[in-house]
């Protein structure tokens, strides 16, 4: 049977798994539109306002239910316009299909209207690109682009699909059947990629190496990454931990790794980790690095991090391997096996010697006294009461999606992730603007399930037209704004490093956010007191339960601070707890 190429792309993603997309039509897809439109009962395409926010709906979709996201747009502008969210989820390991649309074959490369060399452009911040110049060829490509997002250390791809192509006709093979012609199980190209990317690369000499290392320890610790939700280590980690009874520090990317009321999780780890975190990094005799890069956000000052230990590193990226942090020891291949690896040759009696030292380091964390200031009954929230308050009136298994800025680590600090893939933020790239959509994307992939987006004034602007989507498409999803008049992270760093000048991170209050959201016609509150938030709370909790997005402003102090923090190239444990 002959399709067109159009027809084909959604084919080969109905076969894929997919059942929603989101972008914005154009000139070079009206015809891959049209076929959406023909194909309306079988797969669900969601228009956004914008098509950064379509790309950051696919992540959030992938990083929320393990699956891959996908987003559509045309050429020029809509292809650039994605480039952010791509980059956002290359930073941050998620598997993401981008889809483009472009002049026709014969007009590439001379400057035609809404033309731009988008797999150049993209080339830095996609595992793989492609151009399809051959109607021929898409079937195969769509399916290899999904292994190559999938495989290996995850990420995204990027299709581009000249007009003239999809509007070509070609014989239609479902897989099945190219498997059946080719004598393999999905297509030579595809196959062989497959069987490249299931491969386990380390080796029993590696476990036994780590094993070793392991056992010889006295103060292990658990440094648990993004890795470790994406491969599903989660159970693995905390197993270990417990036979060490070793600490677990998490990265912004690893939260969730181990739940935040496991008695070994002592919470982030970094700039603004927990004291736990950073002082028992720097006691420990061998770190365990699971899945995770060593950013400079976690390390500051390389050469004093972790100054004691050796360093295990378990990773499916062998270029992490050395790349920020000299290893003494590493298992290459995927978290998940390499830790159920380790656990099948670990001894059972090994002794540590943490003894209580973490019980009383996380005691000090809990008690915070860089939030236990005495407050008036009418001084506007903490974020800590915000974020605990909010906790407290959702279910166990929410999803936390975040902005950037403060908020972002205010909610990392104090939201009591139960488990894996259930916060959402951008950590690698750090992209504001990048919650709604996010967010978005996160509930409809987990209708089941509620999510909230905890989001700054700053971010929100960014960002806010993607309301109308969740009323065209009826999302309840519950935005709680913190308002500190400001672009609050930027003016914190001016005022302990910049002797106070705020030079352009004053925003003021405006614009009348709940005004605005009801002319998208979403529920709206203004809160300025822990009283009125807690109302404002259970009323937008209400419309949630009646199918309604809902948002509150908070107004906070612009003075209000994410602490602890540590000074740029200080060692960790050097943090500063007071303003």
């Amino acid at each position: 049977m002959k399709y067109s190429g159009a027809r084909i792309l959604i084919e080969a993603l109905i076969e894929e798994g997919v059942d929603t997309v989101f972008g914005v039509p154009g000139s070079c897809v009206l015809q891959i539109y049209d076929e959406l439109y023909r194909c309306q009962d079988r797969i669900r395409h969601i228009l956004v306002s914008h098509e950064q926010h379509a790309a950051h709906a696919a992540d959030g979709y992938a990083r929320s239910s393990g699956k891959t996201g996908v987003c559509i747009t045309t050429s020029g502008p809509g292809a650039t316009n994605l480039v952010t969210g791509i980059a956002a989820a290359y930073m941050d390991s998620v598997p993401l299909v981008a889809i483009t649309g472009n002049v026709p074959v014969h007009l590439l490369g001379k400057d035609s209207f809404q033309e731009v060399d988008i797999a150049g452009i993209t080339m830095p911040v996609v595992k793989h690109n492609w151009i399809i110049k051959d109607v021929k060829e898409l079937a195969e490509v769509v399916r290899e682009a999904f292994i190559v997002a999938r495989s290996g250390r995850q990420g995204p791809v990027l299709i581009d699909i000249p007009a003239n192509v999809s509007g070509a006709e070609t014989e239609w093979k479902p897989a099945f059947l190219a498997a059946w012609e080719d004598g393999s199980t999905m297509g030579a190209r595809a196959q062989r990629l497959s069987e490249r990317s299931g491969r386990t690369a380390f080796t029993g000499e590696d476990i036994d190496a780590a094993v070793e290392l392991i056992s010889a320890s006295r103060l292990p610790m658990i440094y648990a990454g993004g890795g470790v939700n994406s491969s599903g280590a989660s159970d693995e980690i905390t197993a270990l931990a417990d036979i060490l009874n070793a600490p677990v520090a998490l990265s912004l990317m690893g939260i969730g790794a181990a739940p935040r009321d496991f008695r070994l999780c002592t919470g982030l780890i970094g700039m603004h980790g927990t004291t736990a975190s950073n002082k028992a990094v720097q006691k420990a005799d061998l770190l365990i690095a699971a899945g995770a890069r060593f950013s400079d956000r976690v390390t500051s000052r390389a050469d004093h991090f972790a100054r004691k230990a050796k360093i295990l590193h378990i990773d499916i990226d062998p270029a992490e391997i050395n790349k920020n942090i000299p290893a003494d020891c590493w298992v290459i291949g995927d978290v998940k096996k390499a830790l159920a690896a380790i656990l099948k040759k670990i001894p059972r009696t090994i002794r540590t010697e943490w003894g209580g030292e973490i019980e009383k380091l996380k005691a000090a964390d809990k008690a915070g006294p860089w939030t236990g200031r005495s407050r008036r009954k009418d001084d506007p929230p903490h974020p800590r009461f915000i974020i605990e308050t909010t906790a407290k009136r959702m279910s166990f298994n929410t999803i936390v999606v975040t902005d950037v800025g403060q908020h972002q680590m205010w909610a990392a600090q104090f939201y009591p992730i139960a488990g894996p893939r259930s916060f959402i933020s951008s950590g690698g790239l750090g992209a504001m603007g990048f919650g709604l959509g996010a967010a978005l994307g996160a509930k409809l992939a987990n209708p089941e399930r509620p999510v909230v987006l905890f989001t700054g004034d700053g971010s929100f602007r960014m960002n806010c037209a993607e309301l109308a989507v969740l009323k065209a498409n009826a999302v309840p999803l519950l935005i709680v704004l913190i308002n500190n008049g400001g672009l609050g992270m930027v003016r914190q760093w001016q005022q302990v490093f910049y002797g106070g000048r705020c030079s352009q991170s004053v925003l003021g209050r405006s614009p009348d956010f709940p005004a605005l959201a009801a002319a998208y016609g979403v529920p709206a509150y203004r809160a300025e007191t822990e009283g009125e938030f807690q109302a404002a709370l259970e009323r937008a909790l209400a419309e949630i339960d009646r199918g309604s997005a809902a948002l509150i402003e908070v107004l906070i102090s612009p003075g209000e601070m994410v602490l602890p923090m540590v000074p740029g190239g200080k060692p960790v444990d050097e943090q500063i707890f007071q303003r």
